[in-house]
């Protein structure tokens, strides 16, 4: 039986990372929502944009927000090009194509990242030092309680903008039907492109929001494979079901690291196997039905 104390680190530990994969997860989901398309190079954003903010608060003489905002925007743009200049060329090639592509340039990105800042464990200074206390001899780090408010917000961002927003809506008209949306007069490639971008700043905020927590390398990117876990454990069509299925993993991952040390790292893929075994489709089935 595990004393209390290690009960409540570790769930909120596991909170924290879950949401951290939630982020990355979202990025993933909004771009195969508007394109049927599986980025598997997200996490490289992610990797790119804790580089990115660290390399803005280094020139900026360690200011984090404002390094965090441009480094962000920075990355956004990135993933904007990427699709108007790359992946808009190949529409209608296969999908061995199309994962290829995108399997290369997660590559290409470690090999940008280490060749422009180096192979070495990096650190970035950001604001969230200490602990917050939670009641009695309960305590949570600042940096784990900084990504869980973030996460929560952005959440609520985006569903704002898809709600109530001119764009918002075009995009989930777009991600329906694109030729219906594009008689409509409704800009799609460009919403396609704002989509890759969207997703690719939620990256770059979940990997400077990690930064404290995991430090900065090349590797750190591999993350966003055990957000796509998630993604695919909570249902890949839909944004809530990948949000539910990154916190599960989230939290059985560092009670499951502390219990079976033999399979530290490997339980969100083991978890993922099952539900796929059991519910394929995911906990949370896509909210629609995609309209041909």
């Amino acid at each position: 039986m595990l004393p209390l104390n290690d009960v409540v680190h570790l769930a909120v530990t596991g909170l924290a990372q879950g949401c951290a994969y939630g982020l990355i997860a979202l990025g993933f989901v909004l771009i195969y929502k508007a394109t049927e398309v599986v980025n598997f190079a997200h996490g490289e954003f992610m990797m790119l944009g804790a580089f990115t903010v660290l390399a803005y608060s280094e020139a900026f003489g360690g200011s984090f927000w404002p390094a965090f905002v441009l480094g962000c925007l920075t990355i956004g743009v990135v993933g904007y090009l990427i699709d108007a200049q790359i992946m808009r060329r190949i529409i209608g090639q296969s999908s061995a194509s199309i994962f290829i592509l995108t399997v290369a340039f997660g590559f290409i990105f470690r090999s940008l990242a280490g060749i422009i800042w180096g192979w070495n464990t990096l650190s970035l200074d950001t604001p969230f030092d200490g602990q917050v206390a939670l009641g009695g001899e309960f305590a949570i780090a600042t940096d784990r309680l900084a990504i869980i408010v973030a996460t929560i917000l952005l959440c609520v961002l985006l569903y704002l903008f898809f709600s109530r927003t001119r764009y918002g809506i075009a995009m989930q008209a777009a991600s329906q039907n694109q030729l219906a949306a594009y008689y409509m007069g409704i800009p799609v490639k460009r919403l396609v492109s704002i989509t890759w971008a969207i997703g690719a700043i939620i990256a770059a905020a979940a990997g400077a929001l990690l930064a404290p927590v995991t430090q900065i390398d090349t590797t750190i990117g591999l993350l966003g494979i055990k957000a796509l876990a998630g993604a695919i454990v909570g249902g890949f069509g839909s944004i809530p079901g990948a949000l539910l299925g990154c916190l599960l993993i989230g939290i059985i991952e560092p009670f499951a690291d502390y219990l079976l040390p033999e399979i530290k790292g490997v339980s969100p893929y083991i978890v993922m196997l099952l539900v796929l075994f059991l519910r394929p489709e995911g906990l949370m089935k896509q909210t629609f039905k995609k309209k041909v």
